[in-house]
């Protein structure tokens, strides 16, 4: 008896102590450090009216619909798109012909939607995102559908441009990632431009 609570005692003080560091001390200090360092972005990076209403996430996607606002990529996470609560992708290969018809069915929407556009779908918007809640598309992807969102808003080609030029990020230090689009600021910047021409979905 002596032996097994030998034997016991230390696997007791150790499970303790690694719940007391991993389960309480490692958590809170790590979202201390967040909340002090980062705490727009630990706190959802949420966009706000001047009011205080929240309007979306700075860094997780959401979907948009009516032909007067960009389309992000295609989220294929479960249950509704962009849900934040299940980050995933498809797992598709590009064999996988359930990806070709994913492919299919968004390359026909964008071109319903604006059916004289002859120029080539960048790819970035007939193909999912691999986390399912990317925020941002590629600059061309943004000057796709520009001549679309600028009949929808009554606004001149160049105008929608130049706000795409405008919310384009360049490459994080220079270097690193592409130049990319958030979404969510471009169409917010649409509708402080021209409320009338669409409404949030």
């Amino acid at each position: 008896m002596n032996m097994i609570l030998h034997q016991l005692r230390p696997a007791a003080v150790a499970l303790l102590l690694f719940t007391l560091i991993t389960g309480i001390v490692y958590p809170l200090a790590v979202t201390g450090i967040a909340q002090v360092v980062w705490p727009y972005q630990a706190n959802g990076s949420i966009i706000r009216a001047a009011g205080g209403t929240p309007l979306g996430a700075e860094l997780i996607g959401q979907p948009f619909a009516d032909p007067g606002y960009f389309w992000g990529r295609i989220s294929t996470t479960p249950n509704y798109p962009y849900n934040a609560a299940a980050s995933s992708g498809s797992n598709y290969g590009s064999l996988n012909p359930d990806l070709a018809a994913l492919i299919a069915e968004r390359a026909a929407a964008l071109r319903a939607a604006d059916p004289t556009n002859t120029a080539p779908i960048p790819v970035d918007l007939i193909t999912p995102t691999g986390s399912g809640l990317d925020p941002h598309i590629s600059p061309a992807a943004a000057r796709y559908q520009a001549e679309r969102v600028a009949e929808s808003r009554g606004l001149s080609l160049e105008q929608v441009e130049a706000l795409i030029a405008e919310y384009t990020a360049g490459r994080q230090l220079g270097i690193l990632g592409e130049p990319r689009v958030n979404v969510l600021q471009l169409n917010l910047a649409l509708d402080a431009r021209a409320p009338s021409g669409a409404t949030r979905p």
